[in-house]
């Protein structure tokens, strides 16, 4: 996971959309390392001895690691798959445990929207965390947000304002399941070997080792994630590959070889095998028609 942040400039249309995306972001942050990082502008920015008041609400999710929050509501610990809803004008600080770090990713917004969901009670503000465990759902909504905001392509606000509402319906569907029953624990186990699969696409990894990662036999980890998705851990990292394949292959100055070598696969000529075996055609001939369609 790379450090990446984005704060917005609002319109009054924008507003008036009536739910606005303030800014954006993911970190990593390592064991022992300072909390928060400094280049955040003052207004987002506090230390655990000061805290911090905002002025809208932020979706904090903690996808690897543990921590803890401490605001006038609550005092909790954070663990991995815990989601933080901070409301405007509370006081609040949190931060990661120094012998483990954590990975987090975030959304700021405001809006008539959510101020009238609270209102009507969906939301209590005297609960703001919520353990839900790993969702491969919320992280995509994260990542397209992130996605669709650094492109910043003009009517992006109402597109990534959508995945909020979203977002927002899957948490409070979350924390209703959740009082009715506890989560399989083989559920949670696939859950978070997808984010894992997905995180390190870049990365040279195996499905034993992330199964090590999640502290389960290989064995057993094999025959319940193939129940769950259909598919081997190893078949479904190969099609991660090839999904992000196609995605590179659409930029004509990516050498068929350079994508290979992103994807820690072995040679341009094993990732030309899988690329077939999986799709019927060539890397060459998939980007010829991908780029053919982009000329009309």
């Amino acid at each position: 996971m790379d450090n990446y942040f984005l704060y917005f400039p609002v319109s009054e249309k924008d507003e008036s959309w009536g739910l606005t995306v303030l800014n954006v972001g993911n970190s990593k942050i390592d064991k022992f390392s300072s909390y928060p990082p400094t280049n955040h502008p003052s207004h987002h920015n506090f230390s655990w001895d000061t805290g911090r008041v905002l002025q809208e609400y932020q979706l904090i999710y903690i996808t690897r690691g543990s921590g803890v929050i401490e605001s006038e509501s609550c005092k909790e610990e954070l663990t991995e798959g815990s989601v933080i809803l901070l409301h405007p004008n509370e006081k609040h600080r949190y931060k990661p445990n120094a012998n483990t770090g954590w990975e987090e990713i975030w959304v700021g917004f405001k809006g008539d929207f959510i101020d009238n969901i609270i209102k009507k009670g969906y939301f209590d503000p005297a609960r703001n965390v919520f353990h839900i465990g790993f969702s491969e759902t919320i992280v995509n909504l994260f990542n397209d947000i992130i996605k669709v905001a650094k492109a910043e392509k003009p009517g992006y606000q109402p597109v990534i304002s959508g995945a909020i509402v979203y977002l927002l319906g899957l948490l409070h569907s979350e924390q209703q399941q959740s009082t009715l029953q506890e989560k399989d624990i083989t559920e949670i186990i696939v859950s978070k070997a997808r984010v894992i699969f997905r995180e390190k696409l870049y990365e040279k990894i195996s499905p034993e080792e992330v199964a090590a990662e999640l502290k389960v036999g290989y064995s057993w980890f094999r025959k319940v994630f193939k129940k769950y998705t259909g598919l081997a851990p190893g078949q479904y990292l190969i099609q991660l590959k090839i999904q992000k394949g196609k995605e590179l292959l659409a930029d004509p100055s990516k050498l068929i070889k350079e994508i290979a070598y992103e994807l820690h696969l072995d040679s341009s000529l094993y990732f030309s095998k899988l690329f077939k075996e999986k799709t019927g055609i060539s890397p060459a001939e998939y980007r010829k028609q991908i780029l053919k369609k982009h000329q009309f």
